[in-house]
């Protein structure tokens, strides 16, 4: 099985099928180029010198193309910590989600229960506010991640502009870095305030081509797939179909990778091939939305 990294080869001599089934089903990072690039940036911006106007930015991408995986990479590998000589705990990084419109309380409250500080409903907002500049700074947070930003455009053009200000004021007071994620709509949506789109440098996750970078992907995957035996996915057959299944998005990619280890694992075949791809239950993103017009 030299296919296989020496962990992956380890759970395909120790575990159960069942066993290997559900650790297919766990989640999977690949350290592809481009999220290696993006994390050495955010590392930049989290040792970026305070000064009165930070550096922000602003990821992009389709649904499912690997955004929100990357950050959830970045914010486990910048854990809070204990400084020993003064005890304070420290927090790096804190990634939070945009509320599904712009509404500035509610933001409040998302960050507030991401640092596990409690609140009344009938707080006032800007004792709210005041709460949560408070603890960030205690906190002593570098960069704050908001994901699905996208979601401001759900408001009404004066709540868009409202939320873009809190942005703008939370960036100002803490002298942090915002790291803002979504849809190629929020750069749009960002757009509509000079300062802040000046602030934002954007950075795009493409759909991915048929390409080296593309094979080299799923060489990774193959490693760390618990199958026995090596199933080339880089052949230009298989490679091909995958791509085309997928639409070229990263977690449609992994989906079907999921979906046709298992499959090779139940039926015995032990390897990914071109009946296995054509015999899983799995439907392109193209035809889910067909499907709800049908």
């Amino acid at each position: 099985m030299t296919h296989l990294h020496n962990k992956t080869k380890e759970l395909v001599n120790t575990l159960t099928d069942d066993e290997r089934i559900k650790s297919v089903k766990k989640p999977k990072w690949i350290g592809y180029t481009q999220a290696k690039k993006i994390h050495k940036k955010l590392e930049d911006l989290r040792d970026y010198p305070t000064n009165l106007r930070m550096p922000n930015l602003l990821l992009i991408g389709d649904s499912n193309n690997g955004k929100t995986a990357l950050l959830n990479k970045f914010t486990t590998t910048n854990p809070s910590f204990i400084i020993e000589e003064t005890q304070e705990l420290v927090l790096p990084a804190l990634m939070v989600q945009a509320p599904p419109e712009p509404d500035e309380k509610r933001f409040y409250n998302i960050i507030l229960e991401n640092l596990y500080a409690p609140y009344k409903s009938s707080e006032k907002i800007e004792m709210r506010q005041q709460r949560t500049i408070h603890l960030l700074k205690k906190l002593n947070v570098k960069i704050l991640i908001i994901d699905e930003i996208h979601h401001l455009l759900a408001g009404t053009i004066s709540k868009q502009r409202l939320f873009l200000n809190v942005l703008k004021f939370i960036s100002n007071e803490l002298q942090i870095s915002l790291i803002c994620s979504g849809t190629r709509e929020a750069f749009n949506a960002i757009q509509t305030d000079p300062q802040l789109a000046n602030r934002f440098e954007p950075k795009v996750l493409p759909k991915w081509n048929n390409d080296e970078e593309y094979l080299r992907l799923l060489a990774s995957f193959e490693r760390i797939l618990p199958l026995k035996n090596p199933s080339h996915l880089i052949e230009n057959s298989l490679c091909s179909l995958i791509l085309s299944k997928s639409e070229g998005l990263l977690g449609e990619i992994s989906k079907i990778l999921e979906l046709s280890t298992i499959l090779a694992i139940e039926t015995g075949i032990e390897k990914i091939n071109k009946n296995i791809l054509e015999n899983i239950d799995y439907t392109p993103p193209s035809e889910r939305k067909k499907m709800i017009f049908r």
